[in-house]
Protein backbone atom coordinates (compact mmCIF):
# COMPACT_ATOMS: atom_id res chain seq x y z
CA UNK A 1 0.00 0.00 0.00
CA UNK A 2 1.39 3.37 -1.06
CA UNK A 3 0.23 6.85 -0.05
CA UNK A 4 0.54 9.96 -2.21
CA UNK A 5 -0.52 13.58 -1.80
CA UNK A 6 -1.57 15.52 -4.88
CA UNK A 7 -1.98 19.25 -5.43
CA UNK A 8 -3.94 19.84 -8.60
CA UNK A 9 -4.01 23.33 -10.08
CA UNK A 10 -5.83 24.98 -12.98
CA UNK A 11 -9.58 25.31 -13.45
CA UNK A 12 -10.37 22.60 -10.93
CA UNK A 13 -13.00 24.15 -8.64
CA UNK A 14 -16.64 24.51 -9.67
CA UNK A 15 -16.31 21.77 -12.30
CA UNK A 16 -17.34 18.73 -10.20
CA UNK A 17 -13.69 17.77 -9.70
CA UNK A 18 -14.17 16.46 -6.15
CA UNK A 19 -17.28 14.40 -6.96
CA UNK A 20 -15.68 13.00 -10.11
CA UNK A 21 -12.49 12.17 -8.24
CA UNK A 22 -14.49 10.25 -5.63
CA UNK A 23 -16.38 8.31 -8.33
CA UNK A 24 -13.13 7.34 -10.07
CA UNK A 25 -11.42 6.48 -6.77
CA UNK A 26 -14.35 4.28 -5.73
CA UNK A 27 -14.28 2.45 -9.08
CA UNK A 28 -10.52 1.88 -8.82
CA UNK A 29 -10.48 0.94 -5.14
CA UNK A 30 -8.43 3.98 -4.12
CA UNK A 31 -8.88 5.12 -0.51
CA UNK A 32 -8.31 8.67 0.76
CA UNK A 33 -9.84 12.12 0.48
CA UNK A 34 -10.26 15.15 -1.76
CA UNK A 35 -10.90 18.78 -0.86
CA UNK A 36 -10.87 22.26 -2.34
CA UNK A 37 -8.15 24.61 -1.11
CA UNK A 38 -8.45 28.35 -0.56
CA UNK A 39 -5.88 29.05 -3.32
CA UNK A 40 -8.19 27.49 -5.95
CA UNK A 41 -6.38 24.15 -6.10
CA UNK A 42 -7.67 20.70 -5.20
CA UNK A 43 -5.81 18.57 -2.64
CA UNK A 44 -5.98 14.77 -2.74
CA UNK A 45 -4.62 12.08 -0.46
CA UNK A 46 -4.73 8.65 -2.09
CA UNK A 47 -3.79 5.14 -1.00
CA UNK A 48 -3.62 2.02 -3.15
CA UNK A 49 -1.06 -0.23 -4.81
CA UNK A 50 1.52 1.44 -7.06
CA UNK A 51 -0.13 0.53 -10.39
CA UNK A 52 -3.57 1.70 -9.27
CA UNK A 53 -2.13 5.00 -8.03
CA UNK A 54 -0.37 5.50 -11.34
CA UNK A 55 -3.67 5.09 -13.20
CA UNK A 56 -5.45 7.34 -10.69
CA UNK A 57 -2.83 10.09 -11.14
CA UNK A 58 -3.21 9.78 -14.93
CA UNK A 59 -6.94 10.49 -14.52
CA UNK A 60 -6.24 13.43 -12.18
CA UNK A 61 -4.01 15.00 -14.85
CA UNK A 62 -7.13 15.40 -17.01
CA UNK A 63 -9.99 15.41 -14.49
CA UNK A 64 -13.67 15.72 -15.39
CA UNK A 65 -14.87 17.14 -18.68
CA UNK A 66 -15.07 20.82 -17.68
CA UNK A 67 -11.78 20.91 -15.78
CA UNK A 68 -8.59 22.42 -17.20
CA UNK A 69 -5.76 20.84 -15.21
CA UNK A 70 -2.52 22.82 -15.49
CA UNK A 71 -0.32 20.95 -13.03
CA UNK A 72 -0.32 17.98 -10.67
CA UNK A 73 2.28 17.97 -7.90
CA UNK A 74 2.87 14.52 -6.41
CA UNK A 75 4.49 13.83 -3.06
CA UNK A 76 4.91 10.51 -1.27
CA UNK A 77 3.44 10.28 2.20
CA UNK A 78 2.96 7.86 5.07
CA UNK A 79 -0.10 5.58 4.77
CA UNK A 80 -3.01 6.66 6.96
CA UNK A 81 -5.05 3.49 6.35
CA UNK A 82 -8.13 5.23 5.00
CA UNK A 83 -11.21 2.98 4.96
CA UNK A 84 -12.89 4.70 1.98
CA UNK A 85 -12.60 7.76 -0.24
CA UNK A 86 -14.38 10.87 0.93
CA UNK A 87 -15.07 14.39 -0.26
CA UNK A 88 -14.20 16.95 2.41
CA UNK A 89 -16.83 19.66 2.03
CA UNK A 90 -15.49 22.42 4.28
CA UNK A 91 -12.07 23.61 5.22
CA UNK A 92 -12.20 24.70 8.86
CA UNK A 93 -9.49 27.30 8.28
CA UNK A 94 -11.42 29.58 5.90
Amino acid sequence: MKHINLKITGKVQGVFFRASTKAVADQMGVKGMVKNEKDGSVYVEAEADALTLELFVDWCKTGPEKAKVENVEIAAGEPKNYRNFEVVKKNLFW
